[in-house]
């Protein structure tokens, strides 16, 4: 019985209980409330790195010496060297007006010419991109596109980058005309594309811009733009400055992409930035030029809250005065429509809008000299030995004294001009909507 009894008092040991005689092992737990700091503490610490990548240049910054240009004595892209400033420095003769051939497209040219290698190279609109010999004016080869090409070339280590209203963009053998490769936007290209550091940037009408590899052909990074991106790219200091048909100026870092600055300009920028001397100046197509601080960044949510600000502050509430939008330096109003991009050099920035063409000395853009052509001036002028080059729709080819404006010679082409002049070896080229490329010296 007692047996029994002591048997029927046993309780057999559940499965994952300790069995008498060993420690309790339980995990230590922190308070809630420390567990609330942990969490805030690691939130606050992901948000401070996620500011600092995105806000600042103290982690990832743009890398330095990345900057498109023109080797000396060449001019292998739209707008000639670093920033798209429009000039050329190099030493030789300039051009005085004189014709030294005639080159006949099959088409009108809007396309600028780019010159390398003793090779000029121009788009048509007959859906071409010729190579014609810079010396004699007699063709090397040519490639037939599937549209027009508006676009201007870009050659930089034997190959040309050009694109086409086909929507792709190309790069062509420079000796022989065959295709590297194709890179497909399936939007027009009217951009001109810049090339720095083994990477093609360029705009599209698709509201983008991309950033392919020079070699492959490969997307290397693609931004989503507010609008139409015929503006052409240039690229300093390991930014992509880059302007948009619905008013904004973008600077990307060239790397990836990010955006670092959305300038509004309240009117579509249409034609390439220039740069110089840490600024950025850009022209509206409603006849404006911004200078802008070219290492500026928003700040964050600034583009969210600045409209309400401006609103309160319009009503008479008690908020401080909206300062400018980050960024601003100045602004001038040349007036009338403008589509061409300015030159800067020798502490002037030279900007054209309808027919006026207006030299601006700086830092604060104050009117050095006016010239009047006799039509509205949408090809970007280009500078060279202390001349600057302009020509307009009527189809004159202007030559003005850099520093007074006055006028040096002039030349009639056979249709209206709206590709802008390269310089190069003391010979100006320029294309024409009769079809033809000149070559002048």
């Amino acid at each position: 019985m007692v047996a029994g009894n002591v048997t029927g008092r046993i309780r057999h040991a559940r499965p994952g209980r300790l069995r008498p005689g060993r420690a309790a092992a339980h995990p230590r737990r922190l308070p809630r409330r420390a567990r609330r700091r942990l969490v805030g503490g690691v939130l606050l610490l992901a948000a401070g790195c996620a500011a600092l990548y995105s806000c600042t240049d103290l982690v990832f910054g743009p890398p330095a010496g990345v900057d498109s240009g023109s080797p000396p004595g060449q001019w292998a892209m739209f707008r000639h060297g670093p920033g798209r400033a429009g000039s050329t420095a190099a030493a030789g003769p300039v051009p005085r007006g004189a014709i030294k051939w005639v080159f006949a497209a099959g088409a009108p040219i809007h396309s600028s010419p780019a010159v390398a290698g003793g090779v000029v190279y121009v788009g048509a609109r007959d859906s071409r991109l010729y190579a014609v010999d810079a010396a004699t004016g007699v063709k090397r080869w040519e490639y037939q596109a599937g549209s027009w090409i508006d676009s201007s070339p870009a050659v930089v280590d034997g190959a040309v980058y050009v694109g086409s209203s086909d929507g792709y963009l190309y790069a062509l053998d420079a000796q022989t005309g065959a295709v590297r490769w194709r890179f497909e936007t399936r939007y027009d290209i009217r951009s001109s594309p810049a090339v720095a550091d083994g990477v093609v940037y360029v705009g599209t009408g698709g509201r983008a811009v991309v950033a392919v590899d020079a070699a492959t052909g490969a997307e290397r990074w693609r931004f989503a733009a507010e609008g139409r991106v015929d503006s052409s790219p240039a690229v300093a200091d390991g930014v992509v400055y880059v302007g948009v048909s619905t008013k904004y100026l973008y600077a990307l870092h060239a790397r990836d992409g990010r955006r670092r600055l959305s300038f509004k300009t309240f009117a579509p920028v249409l034609s390439s930035p220039a740069l110089h001397g840490g600024t950025v100046y850009a022209a509206t197509a409603r006849g404006d030029l911004y200078a802008i601080d070219a290492a500026a960044r928003n700040w964050p949510i600034e583009e969210r809250l600045r409209p309400y600000w401006l609103q309160l502050w319009a009503f008479g509430l008690p908020v401080p005065a909206p300062r400018p939008p980050t960024g601003f330096q100045w602004r001038q109003r040349l007036g009338g429509d403008g589509a061409a991009s300015p030159v800067v050099a020798g502490g002037v920035v030279y900007a054209a809008a309808d027919e006026r063409l207006a030299a601006l000395d700086l830092p604060a853009g104050e009117a050095r000299w006016e010239f009047t052509a006799g039509a509205r001036i949408s090809s970007s002028p280009a500078l060279a030995g202390g001349i600057l080059f302009a020509a307009a729709e009527d189809g004159m080819l202007h030559a003005l004294d850099a520093a007074t404006g006055a006028p040096r010679w002039e030349l009639a082409a056979g249709g209206k001009i709206t590709a802008s002049p390269a310089v190069a070896g003391g010979t100006l080229y320029v294309g024409s909507h009769d079809g033809n490329l000149y070559a002048i010296e």
